[in-house]
């Protein structure tokens, strides 16, 4: 048995008319194969790339233990240089992974490469992010604190996408006063005798190779696995549904104080608790 997705649409390419009332007004997400053909980009980015330009750089790296109290929100499991850490990628499979890493902050040379699309929707043009893995690597299904329109260009190697709306977060196991689900969910391979409420989930999924684009719609649930190296940026717009702009408000400004509060006072049996009561409040 697996998990009830469909495959998310691919689209050559797109105007911004079709866009809106076709995938944002909806809220449907798209696979846009050819829309960077003529970014420099597309032809000069890879990990060799990367390394030429950033292989100074100190980067953070994440892995896929579990969440532990003494953990800050988004705090880096250890720290490498970006020349070293290419070299790891290539050579054999890594759990490390680089997540939300500026570039106009760290590498303002690759701005050069990529222009701001017009989507029809205002892009953060401060945010461009980017996010390498190594062979196996994942990151938990998550959704992220602003539930933002999330446009993600995949560059190098293929990526597994699964996603999820927030109608769907009932059967997910979702961790109260977080963003994450179980971390011992398995979303490539789900044990649905320990996770039986996963059966009645319903999402999308696609598999993202260089030059693609994946819209991601605000606040969707999503799970990215690495089945080679690779690395992907993402640009984001605002929610515009005013449910999600306050859910993001109530994120930013209450989740998160209540959870780093929580850590300081009960510590391990704050996470403890929460795992427990992500079991308790899934629907099955």
């Amino acid at each position: 048995m697996s998990l009830n997705l469909i495959e998310i649409e691919r689209v050559e390419t797109i105007t911004k008319e079709d866009f809106i009332k076709n995938y944002f007004k909806p809220q449907k997400p798209v696979v846009i194969q050819n829309f960077i053909k003529d970014w420099p980009a597309y032809s000069k980015w890879n990990l060799d790339y990367i390394k030429q330009v950033a292989g100074d750089k100190i980067v953070p790296l994440y892995d896929d233990r579990p969440v532990d109290f003494k953990d800050g929100f988004n705090e880096p499991h250890a720290k490498m240089q970006m020349a070293k850490y290419v070299d790891l990628l290539k050579s054999k499979p890594t759990k490390f992974r680089i997540f939300l890493w500026n570039v106009l902050k760290e590498v303002p040379i690759l701005q050069k490469d990529f222009t701001y699309p017009d989507f029809g929707l205002k892009l953060m043009k401060g945010l461009p992010m980017l996010f390498f893995g190594g062979t196996n690597s994942h990151t938990f299904m998550h959704y992220d604190i602003d539930l933002a329109n999330i446009f993600h260009f995949h560059f190098e190697g293929k990526k597994e996408i699964i996603l999820f709306d927030q109608q769907q977060t009932k059967h997910l196991y979702k961790i109260p006063h977080s963003l994450i689900v179980r971390e011992d969910i398995n979303f490539s391979d789900p044990d649905f005798k320990k996770w039986p409420a996963l059966k009645n989930a319903k999402g999308y999924k696609t598999y993202l190779e260089h030059g693609e684009v994946l819209y991601m719609p605000e606040g969707f649930w999503h799970y990215m696995k690495y089945l080679t190296p690779g690395f992907s940026m993402s640009l984001r717009a605002m929610a515009r549904n005013p449910k999600n702009l306050g859910k993001a408000m109530y994120n930013v400004f209450v989740m998160r104080t209540i959870d780093t509060v929580m850590r300081r006072i009960k510590g391990q049996k704050w996470i403890d608790w929460k795992n427990e009561q992500a079991i308790k409040q899934t629907k099955i």
